[in-house]
């Protein structure tokens, strides 16, 4: 049986993370990111699908963010 983090993980798929109706829901996804494994996730699907700019610097943020939560 999986840890509460990956079911969270699992409900929230980079692609509903990242493919929101609107901006507000794309940046809602990328704060409530958890951890850096479910970063480098949305990383890589942004960078394989979309490449956007703006979303790629937004969780590029995120990652400093946690970077220095885990300090």
């Amino acid at each position: 049986m999986g840890s509460t983090d990956e079911q969270e993980s699992n409900e929230f798929s980079p692609e509903k993370r990242l493919e929101a109706s609107n901006t507000r829901l794309i940046k809602a996804g990328i704060a409530t990111i958890p951890d850096m494994e479910t970063l480098q996730e949305c990383v890589a699907y942004e960078n394989a699908n979309q490449n956007r700019t703006q979303i790629l610097r937004r969780l590029k943020w995120k990652a400093e963010e946690l970077r220095e939560g885990e300090e």
